[in-house]
């Protein structure tokens, strides 16, 4: 995998729902904490509300630019929005329109120039659809940033966690994962009794390092762990 300038990181997750932009907003936090100067895009979004001035908001993309320090603007932060809650291309065709797959890509163009590190967060996960033949997967590899991967800590996560992991390690040839996240994005149930063992049943099977978890509602990552290192 080739080192870009500036280098990045792209967020999957194992579902929808896991906790991507939240695990991506504390990336960015913690790297705008330390003097980097970060980049945020979101590629496309579904699922947006409009503004009183009836423009096409997408919430996950202004926590990402709050997070980051607000750079230049949303606009630049996620360049496709729509409003139907579905599949980003399917949410495009219920406004007679279609996904710009040429700025799927060359959205990131702009931040090259414009921060020390860019974080791509991702639709859904790997294999969410972006078009009739696409795949979130088919823009990671296109991108060809080191995946961090989203997983819910809750029953069913090591089945979820490592069919990512696979998908990840197959799909055209195959992508870096520079590791797992376990991240709690709703109140822990009381009744699932795996939180306790999750972690620890996860880190020997994973075929990329589990970095650290987040309680639910944290504001900081368990554990220290260098963003920027990992970023290519």
């Amino acid at each position: 995998m080739q080192t870009h300038d500036p280098p990045g990181l792209f967020i999957t997750g194992t579902d929808t729902g896991v906790g991507k932009t939240y695990i991506t907003a504390l990336i960015a936090r913690t790297l705008a904490a330390s003097g980097r100067r970060v980049g945020v895009y979101k590629p496309a979004a579904s699922g947006c509300n409009r503004d009183v001035q009836g423009r096409l908001v997408s919430d996950d993309a202004v926590i990402l630019w709050e997070a980051a320090g607000r750079p230049s603007d949303l606009e630049h932060v996620c360049p496709q929005r729509f409003a139907a809650p579905l599949a980003p291309h399917l949410a495009a065709r219920a406004e007679g329109r279609e996904i710009n797959a040429e700025l799927l890509c060359t959205g990131v163009d702009y931040w090259r120039s414009h921060c020390d590190i860019v974080l791509v967060e991702g639709a859904g996960g790997l294999m969410s659809p972006l078009g009739d033949n696409e795949y979130v997967a088919d823009l990671a590899c296109d991108l060809e940033f080191p995946l961090i991967v989203v997983s819910r800590n809750t029953l069913g996560t090591i089945n979820a966690t490592l069919q990512t992991l696979i998908a990840a390690s197959v799909h055209r040839g195959g992508m870096e994962v520079a590791g797992v996240v376990l991240n709690h994005p709703a109140p822990p149930s009381a009744d699932d009794i795996s939180l306790a063992s999750n972690r620890a049943e996860l880190a020997p099977r994973c075929t990329a390092p589990l970095l650290a978890a987040v309680a639910f509602g944290a504001k900081r990552f368990d554990c220290a762990v260098d963003w920027f290192g990992l970023a290519k």
